[in-house]
């Protein structure tokens, strides 16, 4: 049984995860920016990652997709 059989996700179209880049701030909670996406492989086992921009500092944080506003 392949991954696509047992995660229908993974042959979607639609970006499966978000990216976002991740900067600290003192004495704060991070600021998340969302810079692009990413589609999960066929085979499960990497992602292609869509970035609209390369940030210098901070992080990249890849989450999983949803229709929620955060």
């Amino acid at each position: 049984m392949t991954n696509t059989e047992t995660n229908p996700s993974i042959t979607s179209k639609s970006p499966t995860h978000s990216v976002y880049h991740v900067r600290e701030r003192k004495g704060h909670k991070g600021f998340w920016t969302r810079i692009g996406a990413a589609w999960v492989h066929a085979d499960g086992q990497g992602f292609n990652v869509q970035v609209d921009c390369v940030p210098l500092d901070g992080r990249l944080t890849i989450r999983i997709a949803s229709d929620n506003k955060e």
